[in-house]
């Protein structure tokens, strides 16, 4: 008894000496995570409670009530939401499309695929110019269209102003999908499609039930970075238009932006911590999906 309780006593000892040398390791980056998340995060928490950060009165949720009673909020709000529910399904469908045409045997593969990765070389103040050539009001677009004898549109303070922002990204973002989908594609077991062939299964049927599911979890990976690209998007509309576009293309982001510039840094932090809840809730149901499929994958 006295032995094996020395010998218990010896492996806890080996158990937290080598969990402390993990944690020395560790400390680095768990520092960083601290100083340039964690900390920044509760800033922003107590910013988004108090009057103001020279008076630093506690006001509970009122700075929350206000932001939500915004209209320059909600339309914004408003625009993000019809934006990314646009885009993010566009980007993971075409994506997977390009993928699986690709993964096919057809000509021209190699110039097909350099073509759709050739936009995440280029800077986005060079992807702005090329926006800027073809859709300004006297750009190639409008001069095409006169061609037919079609009027002049300006395309950036009209209706059609969020559709050209959704070709931007789509543009922009279709290459790096398919690539993942690719690898993704092609860690699918042959094994597995070469049995549905000789059960006569058809391309239908081994896509659906066999390929789409293998892809789950990249497809929750794509829609994910979709998802954070679409709040993103900010940088190429501010380029565009400034910091007041049209309202069509008024995002969280502009509203973010102009009440950092007016130091309303409490309408600011509400309206950061708002959205960032609405992205933990969506991740979160997206995680459930697909984890609810992958048992079902598995199963």
């Amino acid at each position: 008894m006295k032995n094996f309780i020395l010998n218990r006593y010896k492996n806890n000892k080996r158990h937290y000496r080598l969990i402390f040398k993990s944690s020395l390791f560790l400390a680095p980056s768990y520092l960083g995570v601290l100083i340039f998340f964690v900390i920044p995060f509760m800033v922003v928490i107590y910013y988004s409670m108090i009057e103001n950060p020279i008076s630093g009165s506690f006001v509970a949720f009122e700075n929350f009530v206000k932001v939500v009673g915004n209209n320059a909020f909600m339309k914004a709000v408003r625009n993000t939401a019809k934006f990314s529910a646009i885009a993010v399904p566009l980007a993971v469908v075409l994506s997977l499309a390009l993928a699986v045409v690709l993964d096919s045997r057809i000509p021209l593969k190699s110039q097909m695929r350099t073509f759709f990765l050739s936009p995440m070389m280029v800077p986005v103040a060079s992807i702005v110019l090329i926006w800027q050539v073809l859709f300004h009001y006297n750009g190639v677009i409008n001069e095409f269209l006169q061609v037919f004898g079609a009027d002049k549109i300006d395309w950036f303070k009209s209706e059609h102003a969020q559709i050209i922002i959704i070709l931007l990204f789509l543009w922009k973002n279709l290459g790096y999908n398919m690539i993942l989908f690719m690898a993704a594609l092609g860690s699918i077991p042959k094994d597995l499609i070469e049995v549905a062939k000789l059960e006569n299964a058809g391309n239908f049927f081994i896509f659906f039930s066999i390929k789409l599911r293998y892809l789950s979890s990249t497809i929750l990976f794509v829609t994910i970075m979709s998802l954070i690209n679409s709040f993103k998007v900010f940088r190429e509309i501010y380029l565009l238009t400034g910091d007041y576009p049209y309202d069509t293309i008024y995002m969280l982001q502009h509203f973010m932006n102009n009440k950092f510039k007016s130091l309303d840094y409490q309408m600011l932090s509400a309206a950061a911590i708002l959205m960032s809840i609405v992205m933990v809730i969506l991740v979160a149901i997206m995680f459930a999906v697909e984890d609810r499929y992958g048992r079902d994958i598995e199963g």
